[in-house]
């Protein structure tokens, strides 16, 4: 994990960005970003 500031909330999975809460404009629901990680390492 690389902290961040300024309210920033990226997740990257081996190189590639799986949520962005500046682009989606909120934190992720519940499991969201589990199952987004699930799906790029299948």
């Amino acid at each position: 994990m690389i902290e961040g500031s300024g309210g920033v909330f990226d997740v990257h999975v081996n190189g590639t960005q799986i949520w962005d809460k500046k682009a989606t404009g909120r934190f992720p629901e519940h499991n969201e970003v589990l199952d987004k990680i699930k799906t790029a390492t299948t």
